[in-house]
């Protein structure tokens, strides 16, 4: 089995469990109650770099989301970025959530990005969704 790097790991935790998983899984470096309907900003002591042209982009695990009602907010990290990765975690529940020190709380996908800039003009074309929104596709 051929490992890729893309990224280095100065400290923390950044684990896979399959080499196919699309996300990495982000650690908690603390223990932390999450009162309902309420959120905190979780340590994990990562420190890592994301490769030239990459994001890090922080998303929940379904598990934590579908059976605890945990998400994750706030998840763009920069490539410059080298500081430590912390976690904002909401809990949607009418219950406290509590994470201990070394859970799994969240999902880092590393995606190349596309640094063009964007052009002022004074009117777009117009398409046939135009500026149909929410719902207007029929779902």
């Amino acid at each position: 089995m051929q490992t890729n790097y893309i990224g280095k790991i100065q400290s923390g935790k950044l684990t896979k469990n399959k080499t196919t998983d699309a996300g990495q899984d982000i650690h908690s470096s603390e223990s932390v109650i999450i009162p309902p309907m309420d959120s905190r900003l979780i340590s994990t002591e990562l420190h890592i770099a994301i490769p030239d042209h990459h994001v890090g982009l922080l998303w929940s695990r379904s598990g934590l989301s579908v059976k605890h009602k945990l998400e994750v907010g706030a998840g763009c990290i920069d490539f410059g970025y080298t500081g430590e990765v912390k976690v904002h975690v909401y809990n949607h529940d009418t219950e406290p959530y509590k994470v201990n020190k070394g859970d799994k709380i969240a999902q880092l996908l590393t995606i190349p990005i596309n640094l063009n800039s964007y052009n002022q003009v004074d009117s777009l074309e117009e398409t046939d969704r135009g500026m149909n929104g929410f719902g207007s596709s029929g779902h």
